[in-house]
C-alpha cells in the first residue's frame, strides 16, 4: 500500500497497543515502525530490475523483523527510560506495527517476500489497490479521534473501531475476488477461452470493478467485471505475446527474476530493436507501470543486455473509463475507452506499451 497509509496503520495501532499507557509516544513509534520497511526504496541497486525486484524483499521478510524487534525496542527504552516497565508492550507494538505492514502489502498484486531469505514466489493475494480511499480513510479517523480525544479513553475507543472497519474492508475484497475469480472461471468455460493461469485484480481506487488477467502459450486475454454488472458474462479482449522472443536469452538473469516475480503473468514485444518485458499485472490496455528492455536484436541475433526501465505514460483517462465501467458496461468501441488509446501512437519517446495490432472486438459470453 502508499506509504501514507502505512503510516496511519501504524499509527492505529500503536495508539491501540500501548496509547493509554504512554499517550502520544505509542502513535509517533507505531507510525515510524509503520513506515521503516518501505525506506528500502531509498537504497539505489544499479540495475532496473533489481530495484523493481528487491523492493518490499529483505525489508519486508517477517524474520528480518523479526530479528529487528528487540533492537527497536532497546532504542525506544532508551530513548523513554520512563517506558522500561511496558518492555513487553513494547516489543508488541514494534512487531505488530512491522508485521500488519508487510501482511497489509500482501493484498496488493505488487508481490511481498514476507519468507526471504527464502526463495518462495513474492505474495500477491491481489485483493485491494495499491491506494484505497475505503480503506485508509477510516484509518485516518481513527488516528485523529485519538488525538482529538486523548484525555479521554473515547479517543482510544474510536481508533479501534477504525481499525476494525478498516480490517472488515479487507475482508470484503477477500470475498469481493473469489466471488469475482468464480464468475471469470464460468465465462472462460462458457466461452471455450482455454487458459494456463488467472489473475483477478482491482481496478484503481476501488474493489467495485475487477479487471481479469487470463494466460494461455502465446498471449493473453483482459476482461472487466464490476460488481455492479446486471449479468455474469465477464467479456474478455486477447492480446498476442512473442515469448519466443526470450529463446536465446532464456538463462540470463533479469528475464529469469522477472518471470518469477511476476508469476508469469508478463508479456514479451519487440520494440525496435529492444526486447521489453511487461508486468501485466499492474496497469491495463494499452498502458503498463513496469515495462523493462532485457536484451536487444542486431544482425539478426537476440543478445542479452543491461536491464533498463521503459516508460509507459500513464493517462489520466483510463481513471474517468474506471469510475463509468463501475456502473455501466463500456465496449472498446465507447469513445470514453477509447479515449485513452488515441494517444498511444503519439511518436513522442518510447512506445508506451507493447506493439500490438489493431484491437480485437471483445468475445461475447453466450
Amino acid at each position: 500500500m502508499d506509504s501514507a497509509t502505512q503510516i496511519l496503520l501504524g499509527a492505529a495501532v500503536g495508539e491501540a497497543v500501548m496509547g493509554r499507557r504512554v499517550g502520544p509516544k505509542a502513535m509517533a513509534w507505531g507510525a515510524a515502525c509503520g513506515l521503516f520497511p518501505d525506506l528500502d526504496i531509498l537504497i539505489p541497486l544499479g540495475d532496473a530490475v533489481k530495484n523493481f525486484t528487491y523492493h518490499r524483499g529483505a525489508s519486508h521478510s517477517l524474520f528480518v523483523l523479526a530479528l529487528l524487534t528487540p533492537l527497536v525496542v532497546k532504542l525506544i527504552v532508551k530513548r523513554h527510560p520512563q517506558t522500561a516497565e511496558h518492555r513487553r508492550r513494547w516489543f508488541a507494538l514494534v512487531f505488530l506495527a512491522f508485521a500488519t505492514h508487510v501482511l497489509l502489502d500482501c493484498f496488493t498484486v505488487y508481490g511481498t517476500q514476507i519468507f526471504w531469505p527464502l526463495a518462495t514466489p513474492p505474495v500477491m493475494w491481489s485483493t485491494l489497490f495499491i491506494i484505497d480511499p475505503a480503506y485508509s480513510i477510516p484509518l485516518l479517523a481513527g488516528v485523529l479521534a485519538a488525538l482529538r480525544w486523548r484525555q479521554t479513553p473515547l479517543g482510544w475507543r474510536l481508533n479501534l473501531v477504525c481499525l476494525g472497519l478498516s480490517t472488515l474492508y479487507i475482508a470484503w475484497s477477500v470475498g469481493a475476488k473469489l466471488h469475482v475469480e468464480r464468475i471469470a472461471r464460468e465465462a472462460l468455460a462458457r466461452q471455450q477461452i482455454g487458459h494456463e493461469r488467472i489473475l483477478t485484480v482491482p481496478t484503481a481506487f476501488n474493489t467495485a470493478l475487477w479487471r481479469i488477467l487470463v494466460m494461455d502459450r502465446e498471449g493473453y486475454h483482459e476482461g472487466f467485471y464490476s460488481l455492479l454488472d446486471g449479468d455474469r458474462q465477464p467479456r474478455f479482449e486477447r492480446h498476442p505475446s512473442r515469448p519466443e522472443l526470450l529463446a536465446h536469452v532464456a538463462d540470463h538473469w533479469p528475464v529469469r527474476r522477472l518471470q518469477w516475480f511476476t508469476h508469469g503473468f508478463y508479456a514479451v514485444s519487440q520494440e525496435g530493436r529492444d526486447i521489453v518485458i511487461t508486468d501485466l499485472r499492474m496497469g491495463m490496455e494499452p498502458s503498463y507501470i513496469f515495462r523493462f528492455r532485457v536484451a536487444e536484436a542486431a544482425d539478426g541475433r537476440i543478445r542479452p543486455g543491461p536491464s533498463r526501465r521503459v516508460a509507459s505514460p500513464q493517462r489520466l483517462a483510463q481513471l474517468a473509463w474506471v469510475w463509468q465501467r463501475i456502473w455501466k458496461p463500456i465496449p472498446p468501441s465507447d469513445p470514453l475507452y477509447g479515449a485513452f488509446h488515441l494517444f498511444s501512437g503519439s511518436g513522442d519517446g518510447p512506445s508506451p506499451g507493447p506493439a500490438f495490432p489493431a484491437r480485437i472486438p471483445w468475445r461475447h459470453a453466450g
